[in-house]
């Protein structure tokens, strides 16, 4: 697309073992607009490394390699340490799984959320603050005022997941990555993050990289959806015809998912074919 947010031609993630080299990740392909892109797959089959590698995280001694990654009109593959620290929080955030081991135990939440305003938007301390408690309440936080006072271990599953949101989106950047915000949830809850990150999506105009294992929330809440498996992306297509896929890795996935609708005594077994990944 010709107003892409992020474009990603070839990309690859391999790490070097005594064995040989390990391949994580495939030749990625794909680009993001001003859209909800949905990323859906098992366990193991390259999610959040595609994620991770889009914003530099691949740790040591990883390879990260592709011909084309750009950021906008900017290339991510020339990318120095220096500009990394100028995107990542700024313009580009990541929702990490699990707000237990991703926010700091130590420090309080409004100081976690400052401290983001303070590192990339210059702000004061006071200004600092006054926009963390503005993104308590965006993501609909009862009471901000209290929740800005507390430890990540004082709040639960749902508001530490939200804390974490607040503090990804309050320097609003255009990119979002969510690596499953709404694993650790209940329905309730999950349906009510869903719909604060659908807000702030189409109010902000952001690009989200929404990664799931949910076919069923991803077919309902993206736009597109890429299908991994083995570290490799089978299949594209939009959320709306991702029952019609044609990839029989799709179709599996699809079959095994249980309905209530139409109640089964065994449920279908997940298809893999080794040709896949040659």
């Amino acid at each position: 697309m010709s107003d892409a947010l992020l474009t990603v031609e070839n990309l690859s993630v391999s790490y070097p073992t005594r064995s040989g080299v390990t391949r994580a990740l495939w030749d990625a392909s794909f680009s993001l607009g001003r859209e909800r892109l949905g990323i859906v797959g098992e366990s193991g089959s390259g999610k959040s490394t595609l994620g991770r590698a889009v914003l530099g995280l691949i740790p040591k001694p990883g390879i990260v390699t592709a011909d084309r990654l750009d950021f906008g009109s900017q290339s991510l593959l020339s990318a120095s340490e220096s500009d990394w620290q100028k995107l990542r929080g700024r313009r580009m955030s990541m929702i990490m799984q699990d707000p237990k081991y991703s926010l700091n135990p130590v420090m309080r939440i409004g100081d976690q959320i400052a401290e983001t305003c303070l590192l990339h938007l210059g702000s004061t301390r006071k200004d600092a603050e006054r926009r963390a408690l503005a993104m308590l309440n965006a993501v609909k936080i009862r009471d901000p005022d209290i929740v800005f006072r507390q430890y990540p271990h004082q709040l639960s599953g749902g508001m530490g997941q939200r804390a974490m949101i607040a503090m990804m989106l309050v320097a609003e950047p255009d990119l979002l990555i969510a690596d499953e915000p709404t694993s650790a949830l209940d329905v309730t809850v999950q349906n009510e993050v869903l719909r604060i990150l659908d807000d702030l999506v189409q109010d902000r105009g952001m690009g989200l990289i929404f990664i799931s294992h949910n076919l069923g929330v991803v077919s309902s809440f993206c736009d597109r959806v890429l299908i991994m498996y083995g570290g490799k992306i089978l299949e594209q297509c939009s959320a709306r015809d991702l029952q019609h896929a044609k990839h029989p890795y799709t179709r599996s996935l699809l079959a095994a998912v249980p309905s209530l609708d139409a109640p089964r005594d065994t449920l279908a077994t997940v298809v893999r074919d080794p040709a896949w990944l040659a």
